[in-house]
């Protein structure tokens, strides 16, 4: 079927379907015109209205709460500085007149010998093969009147290879001297421990 005969059978369809259309609005129309609105008639909507309280309300709000008692007056104070009372009771004092007592000057100077200086040891490559992970090392030693450390010796040791580690270790360190009567004097048979921990030197 063509274009052309498509055209022409549809404009008669579609006149026919709008006048129908205008038919039946204007007779819907026509029935509803006996129906009035009044325009007079407004309904006024007003979202910003207040309640007002009135004086009694208002009156009622106001008024203070009444307490069962009232609160105790603040205590007086005589002294204007605030400042504590200083009267104190003292006790009996003991008799001390029977008793030998023995105080001293207050100070003493002597002193035993006290490090200043300990550097730690290296452990020994050598020693790690055969090496417990914590091995001790004792020494006994004298201090100089100077501070340094002479006569060092092994006392006892649990991995003698790290015997020569901890003297020298020990040939290092620094004392404040012994002091006696405000003379430095030599300390001897000072002993301590050197610990060689494995996981430390690795």
């Amino acid at each position: 079927m063509s274009t052309l005969p498509r055209l022409f059978g549809g404009i008669p369809v579609a006149v026919i379907v709008t006048i129908g259309l205008f038919m039946l609005l204007a007779t819907v129309i026509t029935q509803q015109q006996d129906v009035q609105l009044d325009d007079d008639a407004s309904i006024e909507i007003n979202v910003t209205r207040q309640i007002e309280d009135t004086t009694d309300q208002r009156r009622q709000d106001l008024q203070r709460p009444v307490l069962d008692q009232p609160p105790p007056p603040p205590p007086t104070v005589s002294d204007p500085d605030f400042r504590p009372s200083t009267n104190v009771q003292m006790g009996a004092l003991p008799d001390l007149s029977n008793v030998d007592l023995n105080i001293g000057t207050g100070f003493n100077p002597d002193r035993d010998a006290q490090p200043l200086v300990r550097i730690p040891p290296q452990y020994p490559q050598r020693c790690m093969d055969r090496a417990r992970p914590v091995e001790t090392v004792v020494l006994q030693f004298d201090v100089s009147p100077e501070g340094s450390v002479v006569n060092p010796e092994v006392i006892d040791s649990t991995n003698s290879c790290l015997n020569r580690a901890a003297i020298r270790a020990v040939q290092r360190w620094r004392y404040n001297p012994k002091v006696v009567d405000d003379v430095a004097q030599p300390r001897f048979g000072v002993r301590t421990a050197i610990d060689f921990t494995l996981e430390e030197a690795e």
